[in-house]
């Protein structure tokens, strides 16, 4: 099994994929803020702008919590893949790199953390609140490094063949990579000066901004598999 650029129209194209591991989390985080809302389980507000409630707070309750689990499990192996294939397709583009190894192997521990973390939400006690967070935390910022990489890595390959990737695609990601990054800082920077309510809240504002830079990143890898023509094909052994 391996992504490559196919002149034909052999093998399944991947950008579904990249795409469906970018949107099925955002339905999930949506779906799930809009029934707690409804069911009063979570103020209404605009949570980019007001930070009144968390991703994590909006699906840790009843249905909202089920469906949120229900969609984030299979999201998170999308994910896992989506990272694997990812270094697999730069590495045949570029040569075997340290790097992209890396990229592969955070990809799958992010993916794993994902998946503990939507385990154990709207469990109680000590532990499965330690694991949530645990989860969270190595989701949020593998998922980070990895995207750090990709960009590296999708730089690279435009150098060496411009006309496989557009350059502004390419810059869109970096700067979103550098935008999570920066969002971070700033996070860590503002919340060390503020009232508990006020960190609480921009917390809760970076949480949901930084869900959307990762959804909006597996968007532009699915569009640069689109313009790229990258395929998965089936490979039988070697003779």
């Amino acid at each position: 099994m391996a992504p490559s650029q196919a002149p034909s129209s052999a093998g399944l194209p991947l950008w579904p994929l990249a795409l469906a591991a970018g949107l099925v989390p955002a339905v999930a985080a949506l779906l799930a803020f809009a029934l707690s809302v409804q069911l009063q389980l979570v103020p209404g507000c605009n949570p980019f702008i007001d930070g009144c409630t968390s991703i994590s707070r909006a699906a840790r309750h009843d249905l909202p919590n089920h469906l949120f689990r229900a969609l984030m499990l299979p999201a998170a192996t999308l994910q896992g893949l989506v990272w694997l294939l990812a270094a697999h397709w730069l590495a045949g583009e570029l040569g075997a790199r340290r790097a992209l190894r890396t990229m592969a192997a955070l990809g799958v521990v992010a993916a794993a953390a994902l998946v503990l973390y939507a385990t154990f939400l709207g469990t109680e006690g000590a532990l499965y609140r330690l694991l949530r967070q645990y989860g969270t935390v190595v989701y949020f910022g593998f998922t980070c490094l990895c995207m750090l990489l990709l960009g590296q890595g999708v730089q690279a390959l435009a150098r060496q063949r411009p006309a496989l990737l557009p350059h502004w695609l390419v810059r869109t990601h970096v700067a979103l990579a550098c935008t999570l990054v920066a969002l971070g800082v700033v996070n860590a920077i503002v919340a060390a000066l503020l009232s508990a309510e006020a960190k609480a809240r921009t917390e809760n504002v970076t949480e949901w901004w930084g869900a959307l830079i990762f959804v909006l990143c597996f968007c532009a890898l699915a569009l640069m598999w689109a313009r790229a023509g990258v395929r998965l094909r089936l490979q039988g052994p070697r003779a």
